[in-house]
């Protein structure tokens, strides 16, 4: 069992962390929230006062950020205190560039680097059924594969670094796509006087089928759409989508839409929504949204 710095207990890190602690790991965690660490410990972690506190000395360092500036600012602290030869995991979802660049920063200072996207949203992270795409050398990969295990279901080695990022790019158009077609989908057959919530199960078990579908149908039929990956952060995503796009001169015309609708709805104030809320969004250019107090004194 390895000794292990985990910095970053939010909403997907924290359940992380805790598989961790259950496969046997000696995880030390901080975070800026003291009630994230309080958990971990309550789990049977150790908690850190600082982000020096929690790598030192451990064979591992992995992080679990919202977005490239706090990859960026907590990596240049790990490199001064993480010990040589420790292997840094990112779970993170940046840029290539960004993953590239700790690769790079973190040989100079004898770190193994691997960066580690996921996928498979909150219920993912608590299930410990996330999918997770790796870029970096094999021999890391394999000095890695106990703690993917603990914490994922699905692991593949893609590239070398940077390349965990670029897969995790293309699964965020997909799934982003993906919701966006379902909204639409939703909005059609309910306009239709079909019943949407039979027509979704049909769908379900035919060619259309989907992991969204299997497990957002109900929640966006409810208009339940409590957080297990925010709106704001798939629009974080998807601007790391078109910038890859640009630089490899590659045309995602679909990307591009997927991208202005995901936009509209941050633009319309659902940016701490879960990603299904793209329904609301496919509601309201339908002219379908529920008419407000106000609407309703001018009718």
């Amino acid at each position: 069992m390895s000794t292990i710095g985990f910095i970053g207990l939010g909403i997907m890190g924290g359940p992380m962390a805790g598989h961790l602690v259950a496969a046997g790991h000696e995880v030390t965690g901080y975070n800026r929230s003291a009630a994230a660490v309080e958990k971990l410990v309550a789990a049977g972690g150790i908690g850190a006062g600082s982000v020096a506190e929690a790598v030192d000395g451990k064979d591992i360092v992995i992080t679990m950020l919202p977005q490239d500036e706090q990859v960026r600012e907590v990596f240049t602290e790990i490199v001064r205190h993480a010990k040589t030869g420790a292997l840094y995991i990112d779970f993170s979802s940046v840029t290539p560039q960004t993953a590239e660049w700790t690769a790079t920063e973190g040989a100079k200072r004898g770190l193994r680097v691997l960066d580690a996207p996921v996928s498979g949203g909150e219920p993912g992270a608590v299930n410990a059924a996330l999918s997770i795409m790796v870029g970096g050398s094999d021999a890391d990969f394999q000095a890695a594969e106990p703690i993917f295990a603990a914490v994922g279901k699905t692991y593949e080695l893609v590239g070398p670094n940077g390349s965990g990022q670029v897969v995790k790019a293309a699964n965020q158009l997909i799934v982003g796509g993906t919701y966006a077609l379902v909204a639409e989908a939703i909005v059609l057959m309910e306009s239709l006087g079909a019943d949407a919530a039979k027509g979704l199960d049909v769908l379900a078990g035919g060619l259309a089928g989907s992991k969204i579908l299997e497990l957002k149908r109900k929640t966006m039929l409810e208009r339940d759409f409590q957080p297990g990956f925010r709106i704001d952060l798939h629009h974080k995503d998807m601007g790391i989508v078109t910038q890859a796009a640009r630089e490899a001169e590659v045309t995602i015309p679909m990307g591009a839409l997927t991208a202005q609708l995901i936009a509209a709805a941050r633009a319309m104030g659902h940016g701490s929504l879960d990603h299904s809320a793209l329904l609301l969004v496919a509601e309201a250019l339908s002219g379908k949204t529920a008419p407000t107090p106000t609407d309703e004194a001018d009718a």
